[in-house]
């Protein structure tokens, strides 16, 4: 894109800290664009007074954002010509919010996509410029999700930007209502053993590789990384039992059994399923979430 629009700055977060020596450590944003030679800019906010000022003497025909983390405020929306517009992963007016993907694996959504709209003063409540669809697949986690819907997503911004560019985009005001995909918390990903099976394999899958399900397992706690519906609509045993199976970790839920495939102890490497009971629980009993 910056071959055939002049990309005249880019807005990234400043470095935070990370990893366990809290280094500082420059968001991806910002290594991409100082390999590309492109003019960067990482202000604490982007409604700041400076920020707008240096964005004011841009002259911008348009601004583009994706997964940025900042509201911008009237001051900000009205600078660029065209106006802003974000790239949002979902099928909006589905999904307003922080974690749409996340979300949309967690209820058990079959398909998903990524919308390009005007930006206003709403949360992801502007008129909709073009939208992409997908199927989610049913074994599908958030970081593979996430993974596919970025390049659709870069895909879509560039066309939307050139056929806005040309005027062949007629924006389409977004009903009132849709459906919200708020921040996660970390009590979101606490496994409900007394879920049924799939439920909670939704959970699994829409929290991985981060932030992570999780349980307690003898009071300590336990991500669990990667499961399998077994059988749905079974109750072998109440909700949490390890079911006796030599080679493979079978949950008992409240409707159905679940395999866990891969799960970290805390403190502990990530081991499969088989190696959590040669390891933990050698007598092939006991129970999570207790």
């Amino acid at each position: 894109m910056a071959e055939r629009f002049g990309i005249l700055a880019v807005i990234t977060q400043p470095d935070r800290p990370a990893g366990r020596g809290l280094k500082l450590t420059p968001p991806p944003v910002k290594i991409a664009a100082t390999e590309l030679g492109l003019p960067l800019l990482q202000p604490r906010s982007i409604n700041s007074q400076d920020c707008v000022e240096f964005l004011r003497s841009l002259n911008l025909d348009l601004l583009v954002t994706a997964a940025f983390g900042q509201l911008l405020r009237p001051v900000v929306l009205q600078l660029p010509r065209l106006g802003c517009v974000n790239v949002h992963a979902s099928l909006l007016p589905k999904y307003r919010g922080a974690a749409p993907i996340q979300w949309a694996i967690i209820n058990g959504e079959r398909e998903t996509g990524v919308t390009t709209f005007l930006m206003d003063e709403g949360m992801d409540t502007g008129p909709i410029l073009l939208q992409r669809r997908t199927e989610i697949g049913p074994e599908e986690t958030f970081g593979e999700l996430e993974e596919r819907l970025s390049r659709l997503g870069a895909e879509l911004a560039v066309e939307t930007v050139e056929k806005l560019w040309r005027g062949e985009i007629e924006p389409k005001p977004q009903p009132p209502n849709g459906t919200l995909a708020p921040k996660l918390h970390k009590e979101d990903g606490r496994i409900r053993w007394e879920w049924e099976a799939r439920r909670i394999h939704n959970l699994v899958r829409g929290l991985s590789p981060r932030p992570g399900a999780f349980t307690t397992w003898q009071g300590e706690l336990v991500k669990i990384l990667r499961t399998k519906v077994v059988e749905e609509g079974a109750k072998p045993a109440a909700p949490g039992c390890l079911l006796p199976r030599r080679d493979r970790l079978l949950v008992a839920t409240g409707s159905g059994i679940l395999e866990v495939l891969e799960l970290q102890p805390a403190g502990c490497r990530c081991l499969s399923g088989r190696d959590f009971l040669n390891g933990y629980c050698r007598k092939g009993f006991g129970r999570f979430g207790d």
